[in-house]
């Protein structure tokens, strides 16, 4: 599936409980299997330790896919993906240990802010772990004037440290 009106979209993918690298390599699959979507890229497969909270190191990896589906309708079928691999909300918890977390981090050019969605994704120049795996597979993107693999370079000097382990 491929035409002129597909959206380039980067989606963050993120786990700590259970097989991590499995349960990310499951949800690619789901996501290349929604209808009008494909996955177009892929990051390696990193590994971070949990920033504002206790518990096992996280897998993460970034997803470049290409899609008809609106940004609202792409959100639903990620929520959907992250529920039927398990995740679970626990009321309250926002940093909590996930099975699956999945972040729409851009939609095309768009900008948007409501109390569902906001792209670009409003905290993904603080995180490492994001931008890491952005930059492999965004070479010429650019946050706020900034290079990615700038900003990565620049997270990881404050601290934030990142092991990139091999193919996602």
């Amino acid at each position: 599936m491929s035409c002129a009106d597909d959206v380039e979209a980067f989606v963050a993918l993120g786990a700590n409980l259970g097989d991590g690298a499995a349960t990310l390599r499951a949800a690619v699959q789901a996501i290349d299997a929604l209808p009008l979507t494909r996955v177009a890229a892929r990051s390696s497969l990193y590994r971070t330790a949990p920033q504002h909270a206790s518990g096992p190191d996280y897998w993460n990896a970034v997803i470049l896919v290409r899609t008809a589906l609106s940004p609202d309708a792409l959100l639903d079928a990620l929520l959907r993906i992250e529920s039927d691999l398990g995740r679970q909300r626990p009321s309250g918890e926002i940093n909590a240990p996930r099975t699956l977390d999945l972040d729409l981090l851009l939609y095309g050019s768009l900008q948007r802010q409501s109390e569902r969605l906001t792209l670009p994704h409003p905290r993904m120049a603080q995180r490492a772990f994001v931008l890491a795996p952005l930059a492999e597979i965004w070479l010429e993107g650019r946050i706020d004037g900034t290079r990615v693999a700038e900003l990565a370079e620049q997270r990881v000097a404050e601290g934030q440290a990142i092991e990139k382990l091999g193919p996602l």
